[in-house]
């Protein structure tokens, strides 16, 4: 990889630009998007970068060291598959992929290419959690017990004639947007969740996929995850706890239309009653992009695997899978 590695971006919407505004030391060499005047726009946003006519275009790019994925859920694996295939790495947006099945080909792809391929878990980066994390590998929480979390916006005019709305392109609802969020951050503080009873549902809009979705998970050792994400939360909310033995956190908000992000550290006093507590808020921008890119640039230069991994999105793909397995299996049942 060259000293300021070529970047070239796949998908020029919100996230694309998020991307391109958070490479760093890295360098923007090409971008397309199947809207060419918003490949056209980020690339007159930075010196050296061009549009090109296609995915596939940017995918083999010459000059790009790296490809960024931030199409829509449909594309995210045949356009990594294609870059991986060209020597790339592959830094693609969450979920990865519509399903488990989708995502096992990019595996294959990825493994046969020895490429390094990272999923946008980006959450993992923000500095509440960042603090949480290191808070509970510290020991002062004690043996973990449980995780609860809520993630969810209320939509907008028009949300159910989006492509989030439509199945074939977006693979499921709400638990696939923002609940993999927050299946990958419950995996990530507790390990492995094996046992997944859950449902998704629709309660308000008029669309085939899900606005709702209740989960419950347990690892092997007991420590469960109760989750609720929900695109009728009219008032837009983020909230992690993570309860051990002695004491619990408490995470807050995301910034923007989330709130201010805050964390507060319960720690449990020896004779019990109100908690020791320390609570940080963090006002400023978001700058867990640039973060979780900084550290894909030293996973490639140290050929080292990426923590927010292939197979961290597979887990998260599965646990979806079963549930709207199950989702289906009630619907079909409450009809009959």
């Amino acid at each position: 990889m060259t000293a300021r590695p070529g970047v070239a971006i796949v998908g020029c919407g919100s996230i694309g630009r998020k991307r391109a505004a958070a490479l760093g030391e890295a360098r923007l060499v090409a971008c397309a998007d199947t809207l060419p005047e918003r490949a056209v726009e980020l690339a007159h946003s930075f010196s050296g970068a061009t549009a090109v006519p296609s995915a596939a275009d940017a995918a083999c790019h010459p000059d790009a060291d790296i490809v960024i994925v931030a199409t829509t859920n449909d594309a995210l694996t045949p356009v990594a598959i294609a870059a991986v295939n060209a020597g790339k790495h592959v830094l693609v947006e969450k979920p990865a992929a519509r399903d488990v099945a989708e995502l096992d080909r990019l595996i294959d792809a990825a493994r046969r290419s020895r490429r390094l391929v990272r999923v946008g878990f980006n959450h993992r980066y923000h500095p509440a959690l960042i603090e949480a994390r290191a808070i509970v590998d510290s020991g002062v929480l004690g043996s973990l017990m449980f995780v609860r979390g809520r993630y969810g916006h209320g939509g907008r005019l028009g949300y159910e004639r989006e492509w989030r709305a439509d199945p074939l392109i977006a693979g499921g609802g709400e638990l696939i947007d923002q609940g993999v969020h927050l299946i990958d951050l419950a995996g990530w503080l507790l390990g492995e969740l094996t046992d997944v009873q859950g449902l998704a549902t629709t309660y308000f809009w008029p669309m085939k996929v899900d606005d709702n979705a209740f989960l419950t998970l347990r690892t092997a050792a007991g420590q469960t995850a109760f989750l609720h994400v929900s695109c009728t939360e009219w008032k837009n909310l983020f909230s992690l706890e993570i309860y051990g033995r002695e004491g619990k956190i408490a995470i807050d908000g995301l910034g923007g239309s989330y709130g201010v992000e805050r964390i507060a550290h319960y720690r449990m006093l020896p004779e019990m009653g109100p908690p020791e507590t320390v609570i940080h808020e963090y006002p400023g921008v978001d700058r867990s992009w640039q973060l979780e890119f900084a550290e894909f640039l030293d996973d490639i230069r140290q050929n080292r695997e990426p923590s927010a991994n292939l197979e961290a999105a597979r887990r998260a793909l599965a646990i979806v899978g079963q549930v709207y397995e199950r989702s289906r299996q009630l619907a079909r049942a409450a009809v009959t």
